[in-house]
């Protein structure tokens, strides 16, 4: 007896294993068609954000209207992503990804020829809430339709996308905006997302739809839920350049925030079927990789913000050559993708974290070095760093947080992870935008201080530059305080970026030493059917 129980386990690997490998075609098919309209989802975060001024002018907006592009789309995608888990439940994976897909389309051929910004806002926001229910459902799929033994091929896959598609949005945004015209950013989702709706609606076949639910759904949950979201994000996006709670719609989106977010909280521990199940955080593994998720997202759309800053404002590049720039991260993590799946499969994923968070945090540190003359190829490995880095944290990181919850759980719970990072960024920006302009005023003030009538070299410089328009027959005293005064802020705005940078630097090498309380992951048994 005891030696047949001996062989039956030591068979019992191989057989769950060779058990585990037939995925039928059309899974695959579907899911990478679900991938794509992922990358989609995520790349439309940021395939503006170089081409604004194009938009701009376009649109004859001001510049406090054109931002409303991103932020509307931030705003609605924000609050769509832990709703998601919810539906698919309700309705089926394939009914809301397919209705996603198609609805993402025609938002983008919308966008495409919007006449005025008002138009531009309304479809951005249409465009990132409907797209937003694309994102978790990619990754709910992957952990339970694949089974453990594929991890490290389906892992990498969608952290390259999560993390590929933001970084490389400037990048395809720029190309796009310069060669055609920004009606192209939104254009060019219309073939693939009808090739995404078509194939989504006829191949998923993951789950059962359970429309009794619509029952219980917990609408007024709903409600405060999108007020709670929506507020969040509308005072990080806007609090640093209103002034914060000076201003008027910035305070009273806090009171709503406070109070939609409690009552939100409220409901979501007490009645029988929540929004959103945050049950899912009393799993240490799962809480600690949001934890890790949300620090990512601020590396990821932080870094993704401040390059094309600095390029466009110290540099003076326009969107194509920030978008040739930018594309250095891009391409070192779509190069590292297969070697973070190599070697999820052979190392802990708590010592891929560290290397992952010590390679991100010496980029930055290296980035804290930074001067007005800094171009391409002193951008070249400090953007190497942070590609290689973010892909080996974002493998193991998806694996910690939801490779060891139980099926059940995992469409709620991916809403969430998501969810995080998004939040992570919306944190991340608002307080990069807070300490960038806080930073700047105070080097200001400081370098002002050495440029004044005692300071013999810059009353020398004052002179030169002076007698130097003076001669062309110009103003050359005003001219000369104008390009004195430009150079200070120049410099202080440079300052402000490093205080920066070696913030983010400080802040993932604290994640090195976080993950040494992460316990090595055990995944649990994959589910009978595969694909509940």
């Amino acid at each position: 007896m005891a030696q047949a129980a001996v062989a039956a386990s030591a068979r019992a690997p191989s057989q769950a294993v060779a058990g585990e490998e037939p995925i039928s075609t059309k899974r695959m098919i579907a899911f990478f068609a679900m991938v794509v309209g992922m990358f989609m989802s995520i790349l439309d975060i940021q395939i503006v954000s170089a081409s604004l001024a194009e938009i701009q002018a376009g649109l004859s907006a001001g510049s406090d209207e054109v931002a409303w592009v991103q932020t509307a789309y931030l705003i609605a995608e924000v609050i769509m992503i832990p709703l998601s888990g919810t539906l698919a439940r309700i309705v089926s994976t394939r009914v809301l990804f397919a209705t996603c897909a198609a609805g993402f389309t025609a938002a983008s051929a919308l966008a495409a020829t919007a006449t005025n910004i008002d138009q531009m806002i309304i479809y951005r926001a249409i465009q990132g809430f409907i797209g937003g229910g694309m994102i978790p459902s990619v990754f709910a799929a992957a952990f339970t339709i694949f089974p453990p033994s594929k991890r490290n091929i389906v892992s990498p896959m969608i952290g390259l996308v999560a993390t590929l598609a933001p970084t490389i949005g400037p990048t395809i945004g720029g190309y796009l905006s310069h060669a055609f015209s920004w009606h192209w950013l939104f254009l060019i989702n219309v073939i693939p997302g009808i090739f995404v709706t078509v194939l989504t609606w006829n191949l998923i076949d993951f789950d059962k739809p359970e429309y009794s639910l619509f029952k219980t759904f917990d609408w007024f949950g709903l409600a405060c839920m999108a007020v709670f979201l929506g507020s969040l994000e509308y005072v990080l996006e806007e609090g640093n350049a209103n002034d914060w709670l000076n201003d008027e719609a910035i305070r009273y989106a806090s009171v709503a925030m406070v109070i939609a977010g409690v009552i939100f909280f409220w409901r979501a521990f007490k009645v029988p079927f929540p929004v959103v199940d945050l049950k899912a955080f009393s799993n240490i593994n799962f809480a600690l990789g949001s934890i890790f998720s949300f620090v990512m997202g601020i590396g990821l759309y932080g870094l993704t913000y401040l390059y094309p800053l600095y390029l466009g404002r110290i540099r003076g590049y326009d969107s194509l050559m920030i978008g040739e720039t930018m594309f250095v991260s891009g391409l070192a993590m779509f190069l590292t993708a297969p070697v973070a799946g190599f070697l999820s499969s052979k190392l802990d994923p708590r010592v891929m974290m560290m290397v992952g968070f010590g390679s991100f945090a010496l980029g930055t540190w290296s980035m804290s070095h930074l001067t007005a003359d800094w171009d391409f190829y002193e951008l070249l490995v400090p953007q190497i760093l942070r590609g290689v880095g973010l892909m080996l944290c974002m493998v193991p990181i998806n694996n910690l947080a939801l490779g060891t919850l139980p099926p059940a759980r995992i469409k709620n719970a991916s809403g969430l992870f998501n969810l995080t990072r998004n939040l992570g960024g919306a944190v991340g920006l608002a307080a990069i935008n807070t300490i960038l302009t806080s930073r700047q005023q105070e080097h200001y003030a400081r370098l002002s201080e050495h440029v004044q009538w005692g300071n013999p070299e810059a009353m020398k410089m004052m002179q030169d530059m002076t007698a130097n328009y003076n001669s062309h027959g110009l103003d050359g005293a005003r001219i000369a305080v104008q390009k004195l005064s430009g150079m200070v802020t120049q410099q202080a705005t440079i300052l402000s970026f490093i205080d920066v940078f070696l913030i983010l630097t400080v802040l993932f090498g604290g994640l090195i030493f976080a993950t040494l309380i992460v316990r090595k992951p055990k995944p649990v048994a994959p589910s009978a059917s595969g694909g509940h």
